[in-house]
């Protein structure tokens, strides 16, 4: 569990900033974007242990050759020129707007044209995201790259002869002669057979970052099942295939992205954490632009190509987004890539948690990326299939695109101030006290409000690790702005009173996507103790701890 951001400061962010000269997932239902565009709803991501399935998805497409290509940017299109109603997406982002759906952006991309692009406050088209799981996704593009490049021989090399390990030799903890057959192919599709326990709070992922060793973490794992016999959700085993990669190639999968796809694709800026050894996280946070990201699906959508040079093999595309194993959902799991392979049209996407979506549908030739905080993605599906009308232009609607960019420009304001309500009387008992917290997770220590003005209140926290944050948190209904979380970027508050002992903030790390209710109850008229209740909302994760005043 990411925790209130970690106070990297901007250092490292700009270390992780690539400038080229030229520019955990819960088991809850989710929606298949696309799926929903072509009227079939997908409820897919519940994840769990099932037989490998032998079919395979009809991947045989082939996409209208692009007129330009979107390294330096995308070319935009009213949505009308290619066959989407204007109308029908200014609704779209007018019911996210009043439902408060918690989405940051939203982006279609159809014939190679940038038809819609929005963003939602407080994030903004000048930062990048947190990608979550779609990592998984870009770390099956780098194996494919490693593979084109002679570096892995094919997905059938056995993994721990990457590591000039063997389990009959000796060579890692739990010895069993099982862990000698799985190749990489088996990380690929989540049927390794190592013991991967994952859970609501992602146990066996959490345990490895614990470790001094992530890598060496997972290859001692002891086995559960035969290799290839059953699938099984494992962040911690594409981590360990992120390892793989950089042991192959002598690169992190940082490094070889920026050579191998970020640079041809004119991708500039990437954010990619990596562990201890230096090893890019193989699972998660990767950060991008959501119209980089909207790059990698259009690579897809190309097979590999990008233009005119080949990026990774169009069978490598092929193999990726085909079904090779069932899970217990609707949705089929290819090579890091989600399958919708039993109806038409085919669809594959890249999902993550707290909503992080690249879905590619190649029949209608489209492209759409969402990022979010924590939302299910059909609260939006179903009105976005309803835009896309005809696989010719539409006659064109001016009123219509008017109105489409005047919701563009108003979904990327603050919302109006809600009226401020008067603070209670504990408002003033509590103001600068400091809380000393109980153990809990999060590593928070100490807590102080001060209500300063009735729109505003000043929070500080303190932390184990003897960091400190002092933040601005909106009492209007709009969340305040501050620097310095987590990679050095962004996150907002906001809050208010339920009741007259209940004081309950947001804590959103937005580009960082988790998004945490702390809520705070007072007891007594001296408010000398609180109890305390964290929700993070992009995995339902749930911690509840006490605190004492220490006095002002």
């Amino acid at each position: 569990m990411e925790i209130l951001g970690k106070g990297n400061g901007s250092r490292a962010y700009a270390r992780a900033r690539y400038n080229n000269p030229a520019r955990h997932y819960r088991r809850v239902a989710v929606v298949s974007i696309l799926a929903l565009v072509a009227v079939s709803l997908l409820a897919g991501c519940q994840v769990g242990d099932s037989a490998p399935a032998a079919q395979q998805a009809t991947t045989s497409w082939v996409a209208p050759a692009p007129g330009y290509w979107p390294t330096g940017g995308w070319r935009t299109s009213t949505p009308e020129q290619q066959g989407l109603d204007s109308d029908k997406l200014a609704d779209t982002l007018g019911y996210v707007r009043q439902k408060e759906i918690n989405l940051h952006s939203l982006l279609v991309v159809r014939n190679g044209y940038l038809v819609l692009d929005a963003y939602f406050y407080p994030f903004n088209q000048e930062s990048v995201h947190d990608l979550a799981s779609v990592t998984k996704s870009v770390t099956s593009l780098l194996v494919g790259v490693a593979i084109q490049e002679g570096k892995i021989s094919s997905v059938h090399q056995p993994l721990l002869q990457l590591f000039g390990n063997s389990s009959a030799g000796g060579n890692t903890a739990n010895n069993d002669l099982r862990k000698d057959k799985i190749t990489i192919e088996h990380l690929l599709t989540m049927t390794s057979g190592l013991d991967c326990k994952k859970g609501a709070d992602e146990q066996t992922l959490n345990e490895m970052r614990q470790s001094g060793d992530w890598v060496r973490f997972m290859l001692d794992r002891p086995m559960s099942a035969e290799p290839g016999t059953s699938f099984n959700y494992c962040s911690g085993g594409m981590h360990l295939l992120s390892g793989a990669v950089s042991r192959a190639t002598g690169a992190n999968e940082l490094d070889l992205a920026r050579r191998a796809l970020f640079q041809p694709l004119g991708i500039r800026d990437a954010v990619w954490p990596s562990d201890p050894q230096g090893v890019s996280y193989g699972w998660g946070d990767l950060h991008l632009h959501p119209v980089d990201m909207a790059k990698i699906g259009y690579l897809y959508l190309n097979k590999g190509v990008w233009d005119g040079k080949r990026i990774v093999a169009e069978s490598w595309v092929d193999a990726s987004t085909a079904a090779h194993v069932a899970t217990d959902e609707e949705s089929d799991y290819g090579y890091g890539w989600w399958v919708k392979s039993h109806d038409e049209p085919f669809v594959f996407e890249a999902r993550g948690r707290g909503g992080q979506r690249i879905s590619v549908m190649p029949s209608k030739n489209i492209v759409v990326v969402m990022t979010g905080g924590g939302f299910e993605p059909g609260d939006v599906g179903a009105l976005l299939g309803a835009a896309l009308k005809s696989d010719a232009p539409l006659p064109e609607n001016p009123d219509g695109v008017a109105r489409l960019q005047a919701t563009v420009d108003a979904s990327a304001k603050p919302p109006a101030p809600l009226a401020i309500q008067p603070l209670p009387p504990l408002a003033s008992a509590i103001s600068g006290s400091t809380y000393r917290l109980g153990t809990n997770p999060l590593g928070l220590e100490t807590l102080s409000l001060r209500f300063r003005t009735e729109g505003e209140a000043l929070v500080t926290l303190g932390f184990k690790d003897n960091r400190s944050e002092e933040r601005p948190v909106g009492l209007d209904g709009v969340a305040r702005l501050s620097p310095g979380g987590k990679l050095g970027l962004d996150v907002g508050l906001k809050g208010h009173w339920e009741s007259e002992q209940v004081f309950v903030f947001d804590y959103d790390e937005i580009s960082n996507i988790n998004s945490y209710r702390i809520g705070f109850n007072f007891d007594g008229a001296h408010a000398e103790r609180l109890d305390v209740e964290v929700t993070e909302r992009t995995s339902g994760s749930q911690v509840k701890f006490e605190g004492r005043s220490d006095g002002k």
